[in-house]
């Protein structure tokens, strides 16, 4: 598996390894840029796994602040 340099990504890996954790999901908000979101898993298949729900937080993100709550 490739190693991603994205700072977001070295977030979501940070996080997974001081959290004890195999993957990671982070949906974060920039004032510029918006809704976010940064995934890793430890290996390609969870890789593969914690993208897929990254995909589908970021859409309830996106969602909910398009709904305006």
């Amino acid at each position: 598996m490739a190693f991603n340099p994205s700072p977001e990504v070295a977030v979501a890996r940070d996080a997974a390894t001081k959290l004890g954790a195999f993957a990671c999901v982070v949906v974060f908000l920039r004032e510029k840029d918006g809704i976010g979101m940064a995934s890793y898993g430890a290996n390609a298949a969870l890789c593969t796994v914690a993208g897929k729900l990254g995909d589908e937080l970021f859409e309830a993100a996106r969602k909910h602040f398009e709904d305006g709550r």
